[in-house]
């Protein structure tokens, strides 16, 4: 008998009231720091969650970063250094060899989830 299919596991990580719209709020799962970015109204997906920490500073400053578009895509640029990195997928625009780990985000009702 074959196994049954198994889809990529949702954890719940905090609620929909702890986002602030346009911004980013961190949350830690698995002694790791991922910062959540709620674009209500954004061109895609409207929760983003990406690596904390910055690649060339090692701070944890990636959630305090400021959103905007470059290139016709979501960044965010990283507080300390300014480099901006793609919501969508991490990269880097100015340095590509720095990349920030990325998870699926949702909404779940009021669960906010990651996969």
């Amino acid at each position: 008998m074959n196994a049954p299919y198994t889809s990529t596991p949702w954890r719940p990580v905090c609620t929909r009231q702890d986002l602030v719209a346009q911004s980013g709020v961190v949350v830690r799962v698995d002694g790791e720091q991922i910062a959540l970015f709620y674009l209500p109204g954004a061109h895609g997906p409207d929760l983003y969650a990406i690596e904390n920490r910055d690649p060339k500073s090692g701070a944890n400053v990636i959630g305090r970063g400021l959103i905007g578009h470059l290139g016709g895509e979501l960044v965010v640029a990283s507080p300390l250094y300014k480099q901006h990195f793609r919501l969508a997928d991490g990269t880097c625009v100015q340095y590509p060899e720095q990349r920030l780990r990325t998870w699926q985000a949702r909404l779940n009702g009021d669960a906010v989830e990651i996969a």
